[in-house]
């Protein structure tokens, strides 16, 4: 279990240097509205079980998944976190 969040917090940290210019991005990750619900929806979390697992308001989450808005830095890191690995992701965040 530690194991898993250590590997987070790391992608976390890498995510800082790449924002920062410290870092080349390996591979760009666009999270577009359709993504953001479908990851969501993958998750089988309503909208605002979903936002209080990831710690944003539902109303930021609906923005996210309508299209008005679009969510950067530690945010988007995490839902690329969770598209990548929603078990072990949300089981970290649940604790």
């Amino acid at each position: 279990m530690n194991r898993f969040f250590d590997e987070l917090m790391e992608s976390v940290q890498q995510m800082d240097e790449i924002i920062h210019g410290k870092r080349q991005a390996s591979r760009q990750f666009e999270v577009n509205a359709v993504q953001v619900k479908s990851i969501r929806e993958s998750t089988g979390l309503s909208q605002a079980r979903f936002a209080e697992m990831i710690d944003v308001q539902v109303a930021t989450l609906r923005n996210w998944e309508q299209g008005r808005r679009e969510p950067t830095g530690p945010a988007k890191a995490l839902l690329r976190a969770i598209y990548n690995d929603p078990d072990h992701v949300l089981k970290a965040l649940s604790h």
